[in-house]
C-alpha cells in the first residue's frame, strides 16, 4: 500500500509478492489501517466486480469465522498474531523467506539486519515487519483472484482482517501480475542498508529466470556454492551502476546473515520455498488472467450479439481468441515449458532435507503408487512430476467454461502424446503418462473425454463420492 510520504528510490512494483502494506496515518478509535472505495480501480465494472464483498477466499472465510465467534485471533508479545493468523489459515512457518531490500512501503523497517518475512500456502500469502503496523496478506479468491488485507498489529479487543483495495492495487495490477490483481517476485540490486540502487535492473522472477538473476534483495538458505546467482549479496561499488547501464553487472559483495534469527519464527530463508514461489506466483495470476478474459469476451459477445442468434450458437474466433491465448498460456506454465535448468547437482545441490520440503511434499494427493505432483526432483528441474500442484485449486476450478473445457482438451491432447509440438518437448513419455496417471486418479470431477479415456485405456479414476487421498486441510470448513 502507498504510504503518505513516497521513499523516490522505492519502485513502484512491490518486491516481495504482498501487499505493501502501511498507510502513514494516524490509527483512529477503529483501528481503519485500510483505505477502501476511494479512488479507481481496475476491474470494478461488471462482469469482474472486483470490488464485490461476496468474497470466498480464506482470509474471508475466517472473518466471517471471527465474527461468529467461531476462531479467534491470540496475541503474542513478540510475534503479535502472525502466529495464530498462520495456523488458522494453515499456512506453515516453515515456508518462511526473507527479503532484506526496501521495496515494501514499510521500508523504514527493512534492512539486512531486519528483513521481512514471508509465509505462504497454496492460496494466502502472509508478510511480517519487524516491528511493523500491520501484518501484510494476499488471499485468493477463485473467483476474484488476488485479494488484499491488513490486520492491526496492536492488541485489540477485536482484531478484524481489513480489506485494502486503492493502495495495495495500483502496485499490484501492473506488468509483473500481467495486468490483473496479483502477486509478483522480484530481484533487485540492493546496496548494504537494503536501498535499491539507482539505475540498475529489476527481474521479475518465474520458473523461467535463470539462477544467475533470482533472489537479489533476499536471504537464501539452503544453497551453497554451484551457479552464482544474486542473494545473499549487496551491490559492494554504486559506481559500478555506471556498468550496469552498459549491460555488464555490478559488483556484489557476500552478505553475511546479520540478522538475529530469534526474532522469526524460523531460522532460514528456504531456497526451496523461494523456488515454489517462482512457479507459484505467476501461476496464480494466470489462472485470473484466465478467469477474467473468459469471463470479458462472454459478457462483451452477450453485449453485442444478435438476439435472434441461437444462445448455444458457436463462438466467433475473436471471442475465443480473447481467452484461447491466456488459456494456451496457463497451459504452458503448468506443464513447465521452457523451465529454466537447475545447476547440475554434483556442482550446486539444493538441500531437499528441510522441514519446507517435508511439509510442502506431505501435502500432496497421491495415487496408488504413491506419486503426487507436489514431489520434488531439484536435481535437473523443480518436480518429478512437471504439472502444477494449483489444478487441484479452487481457482484453477472456477475457471469459466469454455476456457476450462479448452484447457482440459488441450491438457488431454499432450499429455496422451496426440501434441509433440516442441514447446512440450521437455516432456519425456514417461513423464506425460505418470501425469496423465496421477490426475486420473487423484483429480475429481475431470470431464467426460478424460473419464471415456480412461475406461477405454483401463486407467483408475479418481473416486468422485469421497474426498482425495490428502493431507490438506479445505478453507470452507
Amino acid at each position: 500500500m502507498r504510504s503518505m510520504v513516497r521513499n523516490p528510490r522505492v519502485p513502484a512494483l512491490s518486491a516481495t509478492l504482498v501487499a505493501a502494506a502501511l498507510v502513514g496515518l494516524p490509527l483512529g478509535a477503529h483501528a481503519q489501517i485500510a483505505v477502501q472505495n476511494q479512488g479507481y480501480i481496475p476491474f470494478s465494472d461488471a462482469p469482474i466486480d472486483y470490488r464485490s464483498n461476496d468474497l470466498h477466499d480464506p482470509v474471508a472465510k475466517l472473518q466471517r469465522q471471527i465474527e461468529a465467534g467461531k476462531a479467534t485471533l491470540v496475541y503474542e508479545p513478540q510475534f503479535g498474531y502472525l502466529r495464530s493468523v498462520l495456523k488458522l489459515l494453515d499456512v506453515p512457518a516453515d515456508s518462511q523467506t526473507l527479503v532484506f531490500s526496501k521495496t515494501s512501503f514499510q521500508y523504514p523497517k527493512i534492512s539486512p539486519d531486519h528483513p521481512r518475512a514471508l509465509y505462504f500456502n497454496d492460496d494466502v500469502y502472509v508478510g511480517k515487519v519487524h516491528d511493523g503496523k500491520a501484518l501484510e496478506i494476499v488471499s485468493f479468491d477463485p473467483t476474484q483472484g488476488a485479494i488484499f488485507y491488513l490486520l492491526d498489529e496492536r492488541k485489540l479487543a477485536r482484531p478484524a482482517f481489513q480489506r485494502a483495495e486503492l493502495d495495495c492495487t495500483q502496485c499490484h495490477i501492473a506488468a509483473g501480475t500481467r495486468g490483473i490483481p496479483g502477486v509478483l517476485l522480484q530481484s533487485v540490486y540492493a546496496d548494504n542498508t537494503g536501498t535499491l540502487v539507482p539505475g540498475t535492473r529489476t527481474f521479475i522472477t518465474d520458473q523461467h529466470s535463470p539462477f544467475t538473476q533470482r533472489w537479489g534483495g533476499w536471504y537464501v538458505t539452503g544453497y551453497e556454492g554451484g551457479e552464482p546467482h544474486m542473494g545473499n549479496a549487496v551491490v559492494s561499488n554504486v559506481a559500478a551502476v555506471s556498468n550496469v547501464q552498459a549491460g555488464s553487472s555490478p559488483a556484489l559483495s557476500p552478505l553475511v546473515h546479520r540478522y538475529d534469527p530469534s526474532a522469526y519464527l524460523f531460522p532460514g530463508s528456504d531456497v526451496v520455498a523461494l523456488l515454489v514461489l517462482a512457479h507459484q506466483t505467476q501461476m496464480h495470476n494466470l489462472i485470473t488472467l484466465t478467469n477474467y478474459e473468459t469471463r470479458l469476451a462472454l459478457y462483451s459477445y452477450g453485449q453485442t450479439r444478435d438476439a435472434k442468434s441461437p444462445g448455444d450458437a458457436p463462438l466467433p474466433e475473436s471471442v475465443r481468441q480473447r481467452f484461447e491465448r491466456p488459456a494456451e498460456q496457463l497451459l504452458r506454465y503448468m506443464l513447465f515449458a521452457n523451465e529454466a535448468p537447475f545447476p547440475s547437482a554434483d556442482k550446486a545441490p539444493i538441500a531437499r532435507s528441510s522441514d519446507f520440503v517435508r511439509e510442502f511434499e506431505a501435502r500432496g494427493i497421491r495415487d496408488s503408487a504413491g506419486r503426487s505432483l507436489r514431489d520434488f526432483d531439484l536435481t535437473t528441474r523443480l518436480f518429478r512430476y512437471p504439472c502444477s500442484y494449483l489444478v487441484y485449486s479452487d481457482a484453477f476450478d472456477a475457471i469459466p467454461d469454455p476456457a476450462r473445457s479448452y484447457i482440459y482438451h488441450r491438457l488431454l491432447e499432450i499429455l496422451t502424446g496426440r501434441d509433440q509440438s516442441p514447446d512440450f518437448a521437455s516432456l519425456s513419455g514417461e513423464d506425460r503418462r505418470a501425469i496423465l496417471e496421477i490426475l486420473l486418479a487423484t483429480k475429481p470431477r475431470l470431464p467426460r473425454e478424460w473419464r471415456e479415456y480412461a475406461n477405454s485405456n483401463h486407467l483408475r479414476l479418481a473416486d468422485e463420492r469421497s474426498p482425495p487421498n490428502s493431507q490438506e486441510q479445505t478453507h470452507d470448513q
